[in-house]
């Protein structure tokens, strides 16, 4: 399954829910390789190793231009301000996201509304669209939650029904596929993330767009660099969201083995999905299971924290993905007192398992048989 050496004895007897020195181990000689080289070229910031990342990564998105940022917020963030939509519009986005693809919309000077999501994928539900669509509205930011497309082309309709743009909150989603077309090419524009926990992760914080729309990627682009198109010369207002040349240097080393590491996540996803058999926990969607890159495999259960002990006293490790939905954080206090009973349910049962391809199959089999007995 893994390449990995030695994997069960540096666990220690406890399968951690991600080893992040163990998954990055094998690439160690070669980025050692590239970051010496960098370091010795003296050129940091907007180098030849920015250019490269950015046409490969571009390539394996299948789009026409990839702009490399700084994170994943500054890169949904840059989408919505090189839109230009008018101070206040509205940004339908999911109501179970993590904080920074509504953190994106507020930020920008935008009104996010939140739209439920399916209760058995998680995602944003296409049928829950258009009741919240007003003349304010403007744009969807459609999340790929947990390594699943959303429902691209009943959202694209309705889009193109009302006007809409749509972007994808892409972070958690490299390489996931959708009729067909990567995440990354499946609207005006996508967000990546490249924090080290990522499928394809850097060491440290790192993003980039992809988009076709020509006029939108060199607006982006000077906007991630103070609104600079030109050395000194300030078209726009922009802000200092620069792809480092040492991050896109480790991405370019990573990149090429995202997909066999995508392949390890659907196998393991895959045993999961067939071999656990427990009345007491629900089992994510499963019909795109080759499709999906199973950025995380979330579970629920009613008494989460019953499990997640069972889980530690058994030495497994696991995370909550996320204990708290956006409209109950004070970040957005307005909103506390706002119901939205699918995504409170979600985030009430969900837990995640370990799924990384630093897994052995004994390992696998391990937690599938403690899942089994709980």
């Amino acid at each position: 399954m893994t390449n990995f050496k030695n994997t069960l004895s540096t666990r220690k007897n406890h399968i951690p829910f991600l080893d992040l020195k163990l998954l990055n181990r094998d690439y160690e000689k070669s980025i050692n390789e590239v970051l010496s080289k960098k370091i010795a070229s003296g050129w940091y910031i907007l180098g030849e190793e920015v250019k490269v990342f950015e046409k490969s990564f571009a390539e394996y998105c299948e789009t026409k231009h990839c702009i490399g940022v700084a994170n994943g917020l500054d890169a949904l963030l840059l989408l919505l301000k090189a839109s230009d939509f008018p101070k206040g519009s509205e940004v339908l986005v999911p109501s179970n996201t993590y904080i920074a693809s509504i953190l994106a919309i507020s930020l920008a000077g935008l009104t996010p509304v939140l739209v439920e999501p399916d209760i058995h994928t998680y995602l944003i539900d296409p049928k829950k669209i258009e009741e919240k669509i007003t003349k304010n509205t403007k744009a969807i930011l459609v999340v790929h939650l947990y390594g699943k497309c959303c429902e691209m082309e009943p959202i694209n309709e309705i889009a193109k029904r009302n006007n809409l743009k749509v972007f994808e909150d892409a972070a958690q989603s490299h390489g996931a596929i959708y009729q067909n077309k990567k995440a990354g090419n499946l609207s005006d524009g996508a967000g990546f993330s490249f924090y080290p926990t990522k499928n394809l992760g850097a060491m440290g914080d790192a993003g980039a767009v992809t988009t076709n729309d020509d006029v939108l990627a060199s607006k982006i682009r000077a906007l991630r660099n103070y609104g600079s198109g030109e050395k000194y010369v300030f078209e726009e207002q922009g802000i200092n969201s620069r792809l480092d040349e040492m991050q896109a240097a480790i991405l370019s080393v990573k990149l090429p083995n995202l997909d066999n590491e995508n392949k390890v996540r659907q196998s393991i996803a895959k045993r999961y999905l067939t071999e656990i058999n427990n009345p007491t926990i629900t089992l994510p969607f499963a019909g795109t299971i080759m499709e999906d890159v199973w950025h995380l495999f979330v579970v629920r259960t009613r008494d989460r924290d019953k499990f997640r002990e069972y889980l530690s006293q058994n030495k497994i490790g696991s995370d909550v993905h996320y204990p708290v939905p956006p409209h109950q954080q004070l970040a957005y206090k307005d909103w506390n007192n706002d119901s939205y009973p699918i995504s409170e349910k979600i985030h009430q049962q969900v837990i995640s398992l370990p799924l990384n391809a630093t897994l052995l199959e004994e390992e696998v089999s391990y937690i599938i048989e403690k899942i089994n007995s709980y």
